[in-house]
């Protein structure tokens, strides 16, 4: 009999394996330094499974810690609690994948999974299923708390699911693991190419190392410079305010109430939309058009900058489609020639600027005045266009990364519940096991494309 003829059986997570506790680290060790211990926390789980890493926290590296609660690769641990009203990324799962020459510590707000029949449930497969809608209505559903939400042990444990065959389970792991590290590879390609673009627009407007008519560097090489309230400038520069370089325009929410507003084509960006990326290709909400011409914010066009200036005040973000836009956000419009990169790099290094003297202080709303009065160096306009030419391929490929790992993401949420639920079935034939995943990934991405 085939693998894929086996029925799947019903069975609850308490038969298949244990969650252990984290340790309660001591308050007085918390670290604001980066330290080798990372001391992982609900705010390190992705909402939908997997890690953000944005967020870490530290540990003094003098404190003892127990051996038992240094986390190793492949280990699988869950979010326990949240502290957002929504539960967002409790109950969500991550696996330990890799290994900085960091220890990552686990606490007492995160669970361990330990599997007592190894031989009944792959872990791979186990990780997605905890990634289902299905787990997240359970574990919401059962959750406890109205300000913070909580999980346990006991109450995920009480979560059914239906299992294939091992070796089915091990193909369906394979599938959307692959995926996945498709999307972490264009992310760490992207990152080494933003620190690219960050690293030239440093060069050619912080540090003056722009080449001249000769192709040495300005500064280094006797470029003229003369005095400004900045300390020494490139001759022919000037100091002025950010708003000389780009308009600031508001944005606005359709009335909440009126569905015929909400649930369209159109993307709507808030705050929460912001990521550790240059550019937004998909937001959380949508309006319709219906929705755009009853609220305060227009179209904005691709490429288009956006800063938080509520809540999360000023991230950072490149429109990779056209979108509206909320009322916690400004959008920033290029003018007077400059473009649309050059204005996304300066601000980056204005709003560090502003940030570092901002210690002490709360750094907690942005205003269209703190731009009116926030002063900066304005480079020669020609310069700026010689800048853009040579990032735009830069650029480009971040915004085709930026959107195949949209594809590929919808790509796996698509499969993720019918292979769970056996509505997709994969070959686990001897000679199929190394090509099922490469052939549906391949197809499925060909029909997303073409969509």
């Amino acid at each position: 009999m085939s693998s894929n003829d086996q029925r799947w059986e019903e069975v609850k997570l308490l038969d298949l394996i244990s969650i252990r506790h984290g340790y309660a680290f001591q308050g007085e060790f918390f670290s604001e330094v980066e330290t080798s211990n990372i001391l992982l926390t609900p705010g390190n789980f992705k909402v939908g499974g997997g890690f953000n890493d944005s967020k870490y926290k530290y540990y003094k590296e003098e404190a003892f810690v127990p051996e038992d609660y240094i986390l190793q690769k492949d280990d699988l641990i869950i979010s326990m609690t949240d502290l957002s009203k929504n539960g967002d990324s409790l109950g969500f799962p991550a696996l330990i994948d890799k290994l900085t020459g960091k220890q990552f510590l686990h606490n007492q707000r995160i669970g361990k999974v330990v599997l007592s029949q190894p031989d009944k449930i792959d872990q791979t497969f186990l990780y997605y299923s905890l990634c289902t809608r299905a787990y997240r209505h359970h574990v919401l559903s059962t959750s406890t708390g109205s300000t913070v939400k909580h999980t346990a042990p006991k109450r995920i444990l009480e979560y059914s699911l239906l299992l294939p065959s091992i070796q089915e389970q091990r193909q369906i792991g394979k599938i959307l693991a692959e995926l996945d590290k498709k999307i972490q590879l264009n992310n760490a390609i992207n990152k080494n190419l933003e620190e690219m673009a960050q690293a030239v627009f440093k060069q050619w407007f912080v540090d003056f190392e722009f080449p001249n008519e000769n192709g040495e560097p300005y500064k280094p090489s006797g470029g003229e410079l003369e005095e400004s309230e900045f300390g020494l400038i490139p001759k022919g520069w000037k100091v002025g305010i950010a708003t000389d370089i780009f308009n600031v325009q508001s944005g606005g929410t359709p009335k909440t109430g009126i569905s015929e507003y909400w649930n369209g084509e159109i993307p709507f960006f808030t705050p929460k939309d912001t990521t550790n990326s240059f550019h937004v290709i998909d937001t959380e909400k949508k309006v319709t058009d219906e929705g755009l011409s009853k609220c305060n914010s227009k179209l904005y066009e691709m490429g288009t900058v956006f800063i938080t200036a509520r809540g999360t005040v000023g991230k950072l973000a490149i429109a990779g489609r056209d979108m509206a836009m909320n009322q916690s956000c400004y959008a920033l419009v290029s003018k007077n020639g400059y473009t649309q990169k050059y204005i996304f790099l300066q601000t980056q290094q204005l709003i560090n600027k502003i940030k570092k003297s901002a210690t002490g202080a709360v750094f907690d709303a942005i205003t269209v005045s703190t731009f009116q009065s926030l002063k900066t160096i304005i480079p020669n306009l020609d310069l700026v266009m010689r800048f853009d030419n040579i990032v735009e391929g830069i650029f480009s490929s971040l915004l085709n990364n930026a959107n195949e790992n949209q594809i590929l993401s919808n790509l796996r949420d698509t499969l993720l519940p019918k292979l769970m639920s056996g509505e997709i079935r994969v070959p686990v034939e001897q000679e199929y096991a190394q090509a099922v995943d490469l052939t549906m990934v391949a197809e499925s991405s060909e029909k997303y494309s073409a969509n």
